[in-house]
């Protein structure tokens, strides 16, 4: 563990705590924030899905957008990795293909701020216990 040595190592490790603690009460009710889930199955980390993620939590952290930022195994869309998956609060979720960066940053200023669809959304290719 490293020592501090100053007041602003003393901060530092405050605002890394308080951040640790941010995220787990946000996880003990995701419904309220808004959610991401990034494809980071084998095929989804081959095609730049951790680059995704850490690029998501950076910008949505700079912007003051609280949201729920987790890694979600294969979503069954292969052909257009990386894939996100969001979910705004009282809404379905939609999923996005062929993210990089730049179209992450689209999306959180489109979709996630203002609510206004984007290009890259794929149909949802399952069906859920109760539809049957």
């Amino acid at each position: 563990m490293a020592k501090i040595k100053s007041l602003e190592d003393l901060k530092k490790k405050k605002e890394d705590l308080q951040k640790k603690v941010d995220l787990r009460e946000r996880a003990d009710q995701p419904e309220h924030f808004v959610q991401i889930k990034v494809g980071m199955a084998t095929s989804g980390i081959a095609s730049g899905a951790k680059e995704v993620m850490d690029f998501l939590m950076e910008a949505l952290e700079k912007r003051n957008i609280e949201a729920v930022v987790t890694q979600a195994g294969d979503m069954g869309y292969s052909y257009a990795e990386p894939t996100i998956e969001v979910t705004r609060p009282d809404e379905e979720p939609v999923v996005f293909g062929y993210v990089d960066t730049k179209r992450a940053d689209e999306i959180i200023e489109k979709y996630i701020k203002r609510g206004e669809l984007v290009d890259g959304i794929l149909p949802q290719n399952y069906r859920t216990i109760d539809e049957e």
